[in-house]
């Protein structure tokens, strides 16, 4: 396997981005039925994620292998409720984590948690969080096996 580099995405990495989130979102698709499987969908959201991220001092990292865009991670800084304890409160949040279809099982998911976990201590905080879907199994065994635990438990309803 070739080495992994990481870096900031730029605004020329907007379609490799953009595909690896429709590859994401039909991914998704087949576990929970509630995700859009046109490219469409999957740009929309790379606008809404780029916005959301700049207002909440995120960025997009890429994880490279050979030149080759293999993997994507929203991070951003952020803060809770005032009820939350002040040592805990401002954290760190992974918003998206999306590997390559080819990649995955490579590591590099494993990287790009590494270095959200390196920025939000170089921000000064003590709390990384994370989210995933029950039905991805896997994201939720390497989120684990990286050392996150349940927090909150987000329920849904269809009405």
């Amino acid at each position: 396997m070739p080495s992994i580099t990481l870096r900031a995405a730029l605004p020329a990495d907007r379609e490799a981005v953009i595909e690896l989130i429709h590859q994401l979102n039909v991914f998704e698709a087949d576990l929970v039925g509630d995700r859009r499987r046109d490219y469409e969908a999957a740009s929309a959201y790379y606008d809404e994620l780029m916005q959301r991220l700049s207002r909440r001092n995120g960025r997009i990292v890429l994880a490279e292998a050979g030149g080759v865009i293999v993997g994507a991670m929203g991070f951003s800084l952020d803060q809770d409720a005032a009820y939350v304890t002040d040592e805990v409160r401002n954290h760190g949040t992974v918003t998206d984590l999306i590997v390559h279809g080819e990649w995955r099982g490579q590591g590099i998911g494993r990287t790009l948690l590494n270095e959200a976990e390196r920025l939000t201590k170089e921000a000064g905080h003590k709390r990384l969080v994370i989210g995933a879907l029950v039905a991805n199994e896997r994201a939720e065994r390497t989120y684990r096996a990286f050392g996150f635990e349940p927090y909150v438990s987000i329920l849904a309803k269809e009405v």
